[in-house]
């Protein structure tokens, strides 16, 4: 049965249910289905999206302001020199204003307290493009992916290869939400947050799925029908770059392991990749890599997920 999620916030996948979350992935299914055979569809006529940008991107810029002029609607982006945040002005004072304007507010920062206090302001759905805790955008698309590559998401298992960020965090959530097991492995100091992955070990343990953190790749691919990793130095840790690099040297996702997984698995990276890196080229330009299916189904679910709560 739908479920109505106008007015909602996506500040992180903690807050959806699984049917929710369902909603979002076979809306953006027939969005998805919509675009390819031309079928206009503009729910979103008149409607306003502010983005508030304090960390750039190319793919949540593009496939937010692509996405609202499909669905009839605008998109103004907001650099910080573009809002009074820095002159003084709070947080939740910023969200009280936009909700005077516009219909919806997207912003990708640094800290999730800051999402959180502007949805505090705010009388319009805010959506987390990204923040250093969790990215649950970016995990609706690969849902989205998993779901059309293997026709179903309970029961496989997906490998998370490299630093425990927040990727991994929101891939945990989502993944024990839709009883898919996701296994991290990371060496030590860089892990993911404990109090996630017991918070991710409460919701699989209903579906029979698991949430766990190993220290060898080589363990945690085993039976896996996806791998999946993430740059290894993330923007704004340029100074501690060749520490991470050199902590995180064996954690690159290879060809042979690739072979240690499931017959049929997939490699999946939100992007952009650094080839050489977290992944050798021939994994991520090669047959079992849907990076680039993933990247579009960024436009779908977000569009599923504006024109749900807008």
């Amino acid at each position: 049965m739908a479920v109505n999620l106008k007015g909602k916030d996506m500040l992180t996948l903690r807050d959806w249910s699984t049917e929710e979350i369902w909603q979002v992935l076979k809306t953006a299914e027939q969005l998805k289905m919509f675009r390819k055979i031309g079928h206009v569809y503009q729910p979103l006529q008149g409607k306003a999206l502010a983005m508030i940008f304090t960390k750039p991107s190319t793919r949540t810029r593009v496939s937010f302001e692509a996405g609202m002029f499909q669905l009839g609607g605008h998109a103004l982006y907001l650099s910080a020199n573009d809002l009074q945040l820095g002159r003084g002005e709070t947080i939740e004072d910023t969200g009280r204003v936009l909700s005077r304007y516009v219909d919806g507010i997207m912003i990708r920062t640094y800290k999730q307290a800051d999402v959180e206090r502007l949805a505090a302001g705010a009388t319009i759905p805010v959506i987390n493009g990204l923040t250093d805790d969790y990215h649950p955008c970016q995990v609706l698309a690969d849902l989205l992916t998993i779901y059309e590559k293997f026709g179903r998401i309970a029961g496989l298992k997906m490998a998370y290869i490299g630093d425990g960020n927040n990727m991994t965090h929101s891939l945990m959530i989502g993944g024990a939400k839709l009883g898919m097991s996701v296994v991290c492995a990371s060496p030590a100091g860089f892990t993911p947050s404990p109090a996630i992955v017991d918070y991710a070990k409460s919701l699989a343990a209903p579906s029979g799925a698991t949430v766990g953190v190993v220290a060898s790749a080589r363990d945690a691919v085993n039976g896996a029908d996806i791998i999946y990793t993430d740059v290894f130095v993330s923007m704004g840790q340029d100074a501690d770059r060749e520490q991470k690099l050199a902590a995180l040297a064996d954690y690159q996702v290879t060809p042979q392991l690739m072979a240690a997984a499931n017959p049929g698995a997939i490699f999946m990276h939100c992007l952009p990749a650094h080839r050489g890196e977290e992944v050798a080229a021939e994994v991520i330009d090669g047959p079992q890599s849907v990076v680039f299916d993933e990247a579009e189904n960024r436009l779908h679910a977000q569009n599923a997920l504006l024109s749900l709560v807008i």
